[in-house]
This record gives structure tokens, C-alpha cells and sequence, in this order.
């Protein structure tokens, strides 16, 4: 059989056995500390805990740290503050000229970035450790249990949150450096298919209690989570590709140039970071209603915090389609690869050289950024749309949104990088006709 041949073919080769075993193992070391809980609390008494994360934001937060979150483990806090870290440092790189001098400086800038990246990550986390530690005592109070008194154990505790999410982040540079590549984004998607056994379990459970076709609808839920999941793979891999042609230059007895390339061009180019966003700000109402002491602005602001409601699905989804264009905007420079082209002597056929193609590439950008910002919208509502259909919130979950497609994308860029080892020690490839495309067609990480 071709998957038997292929997984003879992986193990042949040591360099990628290797790096294999080790991913293998620190997902271990990883899976093992999410359910070492923090000093001084009772395991028994995380019911409130467990209950208050099946749903809203802090369902996401258990998601991405793989059900750290819900048992008050040293690893809770997650990977999550890296990555909020991560995109600050990022849009700093385009509002701030320190940054972008510091983008320029190659190597060394990078060293320098990914320092102040993980400085602003300790920060977050003395920020979010005591935020955790204030919800886990009200839940544990509903659970008839407390959690120690005393600022002693708030500072041991904080400090154990914070190094414990550090430490999962060194997991995730080991994983890039030593293992199969992608550490952090592969942290996160084993921490999203941690929950997807027992997701799907309680489902079948529900729909198998169920009379009268209980099991034709879950057949049918399985159909339509893979036309789902299909669909993401398409938007995740969906290109544009524009011709460019290079001049002919003569530099000596040499030719140069002559030939024809293409530039293309990402449907998605903002990846799963407008979501991100819009998730940020739709989370603001919950905040104003704490504070809130009109019931009427309770009313209007709660219509907005139903996850499942028509005007937070409206509204999401059109704040998708607003952060889509702006991260697309400013992650994609049409004037510098017009300046490429042109210092390489290419151009588009029938487009001039310098601003005409600037504004061209501008013009298709904004062209295929629509279709992909609605598609994009229409991928993260669908958990609402499963939700109404009766599907229970923990398998609703995987029906789209940030999940899904980050489970789609890394498992892409993954198996794009297991297939680009096979072929390069001349063995087949993963697939029997064509290659593995991953999110950016090649190594990608958050």
C-alpha cells in the first residue's frame, strides 16, 4: 500500500526520524504538564471551572492551551499571551520607525525583536496571572472550595503561570529548531485536537440518545464538517497568479532573462489575524456590561454577547471583512514589489513598469481580498450556524473559526514539510499526482 510504503520511506530516513521523535516527545512533555495542577488547589473542586469554559472567549483560551485553562495547570495561561505578544511587535514594525529600521537589519534585528517580543510576553503574564487567579478563586468558591489566602501564594502562583507558559514557548522554538518545524503554531494545534476526541464522543453519546434517525443527523454532521473543512483547505490555499515577464538582458557572451514567472498572489493573505481582531473588539460588551448600570444598556449591549445571536454574527462578521482588508493592507506593500520587478528588469504584460504596476497589483489585491474577506466571515460564523443546529458548543467549535483554520493550515505547512524531506532524498511524495501546498508555500509559523 502507498501510505505503508511512504511511512517506510519517513522512518528511512534518519534526519527526519529524528526530528520525528523529538516533535513526538516534547508534545509529551507538553500534554503532561497541562494536567499538573498549580500548588494548593484542589483538583476535585474544578467543576465551575470546567463549566465556565464550554463556552464564549474563555472556551477559545481552553482550546488553545489544549484544557490547561479548565484544570488550573502550571501551563493555564498557554501559548496565547506569546502570540498577542507576537502581533503587538508586529503592527509596532509598521507604525513605529525604530521597528522598521530593526526589520531591516536582517538577522540581527530579528534576534532583537523576538527579545522584546518575549519581554512584552512577561509583562502580559504578570498581567493575566492574577486575572486568573481572581476567576479561579470565584469558581472554586461555587464548588464549596478556596483557593490559599495570603499575597505570598498570589506571587508563587503568578510566577508559576509565567513560567510555565514561558517554558511552553520554549517547547515551541525547540520544536522549530529540533523537530518537525513550526513549534508554536504546532503547540496550538495539539491543543485544539486534544479536545476533538471527547468533542466528538459526546456528540455520538447525545445523537445516540437521540430517537427516531439520531445517528443519520450525526452521519450528516460528519458530512458536512468535512464539505466544512474542504472548503478551508481552499480558502487557506486559494491563489491569484499574475504573469511577469523578464526583458532580456546580454552581459557579456550571457543571456539573461527572457522568461516568464508568476507572482502569486493569496486569496486569504491575512490568514486567521482578522479574526483574531474581530474577536478582540466583540469581546468589548462583555466588559461595558460589568460596568454598566443601565438595564437598558445591559439589554442592547447583551444582544451583542450571544455568540449565536444575528446581530453578533452580523457584526462579526462584517468587522472580518474591515480587518481582512486592513491587515491585507499592511502586510502586502504593492509599491515595493513593483520596485522588485522593475530593479529585475520584469514587468506585467501591458501594465508600465513603476507606479502603473503598483496600482494594477493594488487594484487585484483589492479585487480578490473581497471574496476571500467574505468567505473568510462566512467560515467563522459557522460555528453559530452549527450551534443552531442543534450540535452541542464543544463539537460546534470545529466547525469553523480560528480553530479550524488553524488546524488546516498547520497540518498543510506539516505535511508540506515531511513531503519536502521525501523528495529531497529522491523518494515519492505524499501524495500520488502534485505537492502539498501549506499556507504560504513553505515553513510558516506564528
Amino acid at each position: 500500500m502507498k501510505l505503508i510504503e511512504t511511512i517506510k520511506n519517513i522512518w528511512r530516513i534518519e534526519d527526519l526520524r529524528n526530528r520525528l521523535l523529538t516533535t513526538l516527545l516534547l508534545v509529551m512533555i507538553y500534554r503532561f504538564g497541562s494536567y499538573v495542577v498549580l500548588p494548593g488547589i484542589d483538583p476535585t473542586a474544578l467543576s465551575a471551572l470546567k463549566s465556565q469554559t464550554q463556552g464564549g472567549l474563555l472556551a477559545l483560551l481552553d482550546m488553545f492551551s489544549g484544557g490547561a485553562f479548565a484544570n488550573a495547570s502550571v501551563f493555564a495561561l498557554g501559548i496565547m499571551p506569546y502570540i498577542s505578544a507576537s502581533i503587538v511587535i508586529q503592527l509596532l514594525t509598521i507604525a513605529v520607525p525604530y521597528f522598521q529600521k530593526m526589520q531591516r537589519e536582517g538577522e540581527s534585528g530579528r534576534r532583537k525583536m523576538n527579545q522584546f517580543t518575549r519581554y512584552l510576553t512577561v509583562g502580559i503574564l504578570l498581567l493575566q496571572g492574577p486575572s486568573y487567579l481572581v476567576n479561579l478563586s470565584v469558581q472554586l468558591a461555587q464548588s464549596g472550595s478556596a483557593i490559599p489566602n495570603g499575597f505570598w501564594f498570589t506571587i508563587t502562583s503568578t510566577l508559576i503561570l509565567c513560567g510555565g507558559s514561558m517554558f511552553v514557548m520554549w517547547l515551541g522554538e525547540r520544536i522549530t529548531d529540533k523537530g518537525i518545524g513550526n513549534g508554536i503554531s504546532f503547540l496550538i494545534l495539539v491543543g485544539i485536537i486534544a479536545r476533538f476526541p471527547g468533542a466528538i464522543i459526546k456528540e455520538f453519546a447525545s445523537r445516540l440518545g437521540d430517537a427516531g434517525g439520531g445517528l443519520v443527523m450525526f452521519l450528516g454532521e460528519l458530512i458536512f464538517l468535512l464539505v466544512v473543512i474542504a472548503a478551508s483547505i481552499m480558502l487557506v490555499q486559494g491563489t491569484r497568479k499574475i504573469p511577469v515577464q523578464y526583458a532580456k538582458r546580454v552581459v557579456g557572451n550571457k543571456q539573461y532573462g527572457g522568461v516568464r514567472q508568476y507572482i502569486p498572489l493569496k486569496i486569504n493573505a491575512a490568514g486567521v489575524m482578522p479574526i483574531i481582531f474581530a474577536q478582540a473588539i466583540m469581546f468589548i460588551p462583555i466588559t461595558l456590561v460589568g460596568y454598566a448600570k443601565s438595564e437598558s444598556l445591559k439589554g442592547f449591549v447583551g444582544a451583542f454577547m450571544d455568540n449565536n445571536g444575528f446581530w453578533y454574527n452580523l457584526v462579526f462578521g462584517l468587522l472580518i471583512v474591515v480587518f481582512t482588508y486592513f491587515y491585507t493592507a499592511i502586510t502586502i506593500n504593492p509599491t515595493q514589489m513593483a520596485e522588485e520587478m522593475k530593479r529585475n528588469n520584469g514587468f506585467i504584460p501591458g501594465i508600465k513598469p513603476g507606479k502603473r504596476t503598483a496600482e494594477y497589483l493594488d487594484l487585484i489585491m483589492s479585487r480578490i481580498t473581497l471574496p476571500g474577506s467574505i468567505f473568510l466571515a462566512i467560515v467563522a460564523i459557522m460555528p453559530a450556524f452549527a450551534k443552531i443546529m442543534g450540535i452541542n458548543q464543544g463539537f460546534a467549535s470545529f466547525f469553523g473559526g480560528t480553530s479550524l483554520l488553524i488546524l488546516v493550515g498547520v497540518i498543510l505547512d506539516t505535511l508540506q514539510q515531511i513531503e519536502s524531506h521525501l523528495l529531497m532524498r529522491h523518494y515519492d511524495g505524499l501524495l500520488k499526482s502534485g505537492r502539498i501546498k501549506g499556507r504560504t508555500g513553505g515553513a510558516s509559523a506564528y
